[in-house]
């Protein structure tokens, strides 16, 4: 059984044993789960969520000690889409470009001849898509929570913020790697972005807005940038 917690992907295994033990595999960091035969599911979720910030240390260190190697868009790798992680089947000779996520993998078809920054490329218009669909659905909620209106918002991809605004404009801009991340954190840049809308800096005024309609958003911000 796989179960994800905060985006990130746990193998569970029953045993006939007492005790659960958890345990983070090299070289990449995979958790494993040992659990009772009888202990019920919400029991392990609750351990797994006390022990996050261990288990994010610990796979941080992997992380450090194995840098990513540069994304060639084949099988085997893997991709992330809203947190949860997908084993790309990279698929080629199709009669058109598609992507599709079943079960656990990500299947990337491609025609013939691909290259590496067409695969790329076309799997950055996928996670705009995404990205956009949510948006649509999650920005006006936002708006109508706070008060707090944007005249239009647009998408595109960022090397250094997640979200900027024109404050004059009012215009909003997310970052398309953010369908990359759990949807939690797309929340916490639209309201992040809207509350700049009203207040241009991080100071108290900014922090009052985003205590108010999001309590967690530090604990949020810190997942957001893998911490």
């Amino acid at each position: 059984m796989k179960i994800y917690i905060s985006g990130i992907g746990m193998e569970v295994r029953r045993k006939k044993i007492k005790n659960l033990y958890l345990s983070i595999k090299p070289p990449d960091g995979r958790v494993e789960i040992s659990a009772p035969l009888s202990m019920p599911d919400k029991m392990i979720e609750d351990f797994v969520r006390g022990k996050l910030e261990w288990i994010r240390r610990k796979r941080k260190k992997y992380e450090e000690a194995c840098p990513e190697k540069e994304r060639q868009y084949e099988s085997g790798e893997i991709l992330y889409v809203w947190g949860r992680p997908y084993r790309l089947v990279y698929q080629e000779g199709g009669r058109k470009n598609s992507f599709e996520l079943c079960g656990d993998e990500g299947i990337l078809s491609m025609r013939s001849g691909s290259t590496v920054k067409q695969r790329e490329a076309y799997l950055r218009e996928q996670y705009r898509f995404m990205l956009k669909e949510e948006v649509v659905r999650l920005l006006p909620e936002w708006e109508m929570k706070t008060g707090l209106y944007c005249n239009s918002w647009r998408t595109k991809q960022m090397k250094t913020r997640w979200g900027t605004c024109n404050t004059t404009q009012k215009r909003v801009w997310f970052n398309v790697q953010l369908a990359e991340k759990p949807k939690e954190c797309l929340e916490y840049v639209i309201l992040h972005e809207l509350a700049h809308l009203k207040v241009s800096n991080h100071g108290m005024a900014f922090r009052a807005i985003m205590d108010k309609y999001m309590p967690q958003w530090q604990e949020v911000k810190k997942k957001l940038n893998g911490g």
